[in-house]
């Protein structure tokens, strides 16, 4: 504990190295914690308002530790700020050598052997797909990890890495000529061999699903593991512990068992027939389920003769297409791969259209030319809870959004974690002078038609009175749209709007334009970091909670009610709540940050459980008067300065 208190003292290493560093006693005593739960072998859940400076409080007594640890936080993104800025900065304020890696799923890594046969393919590539390929390659040629985020002249999110990255279904493994040089098995190596490792909330929720005992064959076996964005966990773990058959899965299937047939399978004509009839069949059941983007509960399937007829032509053309290859597969390892691949997509499909247990909820979800069907444990408790048995290393959960006024309950229920010690530290941030929370008088009722027009009116002279600078987050696609139409034409400030480009490419705009106003839904509430003016006001529509009639919540819901309790207070509101906290959390990220929070939803003081949600808002200077917002704006007349 010396040893933690010096390191984050005004004389210690990070002083040394950080210009500018001031100790914080939150962050300290959040290290503390963390190192006294590592000694006693204590599982954890640590919160920490924003600018605490969490990631070093639980990185440096992981070090220091000595032991073996896994550190998981949401994204990728976050992987790579954390391996690549936060780290090394420790690095160079420890005195003793620790070593360090960070690990992604395969889809992150360029697969030589894939890219290499996608080259020299000439089925089925046009112009923009072969020119992709060609960067790419040039790029395979000089990278050093194979890490896709290191490409910037291709989007991550470019279809053609499809071509270049392999999946579990088609990796060669030992057969593939390119082993030695992979850089996947080069990553897990690095992995094995490492004192600290860095992954993220899908590959730890895929590697636990893969071994019912501990760690699947992916992360090495570890003594400690921290779970950053701790608050996003059950919902991925859910995610993984159930199963989904997806249109694109299959159409990739199709189309990979064509390229395999046109290589080493032409004597074999019926397998050509048979992956076209199977895309065919796959499109027919997507425009089956009408041009609505929705999720819905699995009787809308069982109940539309339609549907039911095209999922079950799909099925039979999914078997057809696993007795074709199963004659192929012979032939070569590629076509047993797409064999192999076959079955089990078969399988899985099978196993979605027969459970019907109460254990699990079947639903689907279609996408803009895609469909997902889809099988979820309705509760996760109970496994979560045996994985933490079964795997006997110290448990740290952190994150700045856990509790709900003031309280874990909600979190620690969803993961089974029951009896477990928990740890609060509140924001160093100057809530009460750097903000202004503004909830007017007169605003509609959340289920009013016209609920956006009227709180557009007095959206608009708070976006004045910023000089645009704003976030104007939504509940819902809908109602954004329907703002941005309205905001066009009443706003002099550029309007920024989700959808229209990708995400880092509107906030760079939102940054260096100065004076925009952003309009976002769910992956603007979180995970989003804008410091400074461009900034200075948060607006928040609706309190966020989740829809009714998304089928998993429903399913939920229905079920806590079975057993007596109440999900509106014991599900729906803690959810939200940690939800508005992550939205409210944009607004101050340091020390001179200034802004106001709008909320426009009068639920807040006009149900009872509204105190529930200001009590666990930040303690800002609260008004209900325009007049207060505006001269909040006027105190400080460098938010006046309107960007060039």
């Amino acid at each position: 504990m010396t040893e933690l208190r010096s390191f984050f003292s005004s004389t210690g290493p990070l002083a040394d190295i950080l210009e500018g560093y001031q100790p914080r006693e939150a962050q300290t005593e959040m290290a503390e914690a963390i190192a006294n739960a590592i000694d006693t072998s204590q599982n954890l859940i640590t919160e920490a308002g924003t600018g605490t400076g969490k990631t070093f409080a639980y990185l440096v007594p992981s070090i220091l530790s000595c032991k073996k640890v896994i550190v998981s936080t949401s994204t990728t993104k976050l992987q790579d700020q954390l391996f690549n800025k936060d780290l090394p900065i420790i690095r160079k304020a420890m005195r003793g050598p620790f070593i360090a890696a960070l690990l992604k799923g395969r889809s992150n890594y360029v697969c030589r052997y894939r890219l290499n046969k996608a080259m020299e393919s000439t089925f089925g590539f046009g112009k923009e797909e072969a020119a992709a390929l060609a960067k790419i390659k040039t790029w395979s040629q000089r990278t050093k990890v194979g890490d896709i985020s290191e490409m910037t002249a291709l989007s991550e999110s470019d279809p053609t890495w499809y071509l270049a990255t392999s999946t579990v279904e088609n990796c060669l493994g030992q057969d593939c000529p390119d082993y030695a040089e992979c850089f996947l098995m080069k990553a897990r190596k690095k992995a094995q061999d490492s004192d600290l490792l860095v992954v993220n909330h899908h590959l730890l929720c895929a590697d636990w699903s893969i071994r019912e005992n501990g760690f699947g064959e992916l992360l090495p076996s570890a003594e400690v593991v921290i779970i950053d964005e701790a608050h996003q966990l059950a919902d991925t773990a859910s995610n993984f512990l159930g199963n989904h058959v997806g249109g694109k899965q299959l159409l990739d299937l199709a189309k990979d068992s064509l390229i395999e047939y046109h290589k080493d399978a032409t004597d074999l004509p019926a397998l050509r027939n048979a992956c076209e009839d199977l895309e065919h069949e796959v499109k027919d059941l997507r425009l089956a389920f009408g041009i609505e983007l929705k999720r819905g509960d699995w009787k809308e399937i069982t109940q539309n003769a339609k549907i039911q007829s095209s999922l079950n032509a799909v099925k039979d053309q999914l078997q057809r297409l696993c007795n074709q290859l199963k004659l192929a597969s012979v032939k070569t390892k590629e076509l047993e791969l797409c064999s192999t691949r076959a079955e089990e997509l078969s399988f899985q499909l099978q196993d979605i259209l027969e459970n019907n247990s109460g254990k699990w909820i079947r639903w689907y979800e279609t996408h803009r030319k895609s469909f997902t069907l889809s099988r979820t444990p309705l509760d996760i408790a109970k496994e979560f809870n045996a994985f933490m048995q079964q795997h006997k290393a110290t448990w740290i959960f952190t994150s700045a959004t856990l509790s709900v006024a003031d309280k874990f309950d909600h979190f620690a229920k969803n993961l089974g974690l029951g009896e477990i010690q928990s740890e609060q530290w509140g924001s160093p941030f100057d809530y009460a002078n750097q903000s202004l929370f503004y909830h007017p008088k007169g605003l509609p009722k959340p289920d009013d038609p016209n609920f956006i027009p009227a709180i557009v009116e007095f959206v608009i002279p708070v976006i004045e009175a910023s000089q645009g600078r704003t976030f104007f987050l939504f509940t819902s696609h809908r109602a954004l749209k329907q703002a941005a139409e309205l905001l066009e034409y009443r706003i002099k400030f550029p309007i920024l709007i989700q959808g229209s480009k990708p995400k880092a490419q509107l906030l760079e705009q939102f940054k260096r334009k100065g004076n925009a106003v952003l309009l976002g839904t769910a992956s603007f509430w979180e995970g989003v970091d804008v410091r400074g003016e461009a900034l200075s006001c948060v607006i928040i529509d609706k309190l966020p909670f989740a829809s009714p009639g998304d089928p998993v919540l429903k399913a939920r819901l229905d079920a806590i009610a079975e057993y007596g309790g109440n999900p509106f207070f014991e599900y729906q509101i803690p959810a939200a709540v940690i939800a508005l906290r992550q939205g409210i959390g944009r607004l101050i990220r340091d020390e001179t940050d200034r802004g106001v929070l709008m909320v426009c939803d009068p639920r807040l003081l006009k149900r009872s459980y509204g105190q529930i949600f200001l009590d666990s808002v930040p303690a800002m200077k609260r008004t209900r008067d325009i007049a207060d917002v505006k001269a909040f704006f006027q105190d400080h007349p460098t938010l006046q300065k309107t960007a060039s």
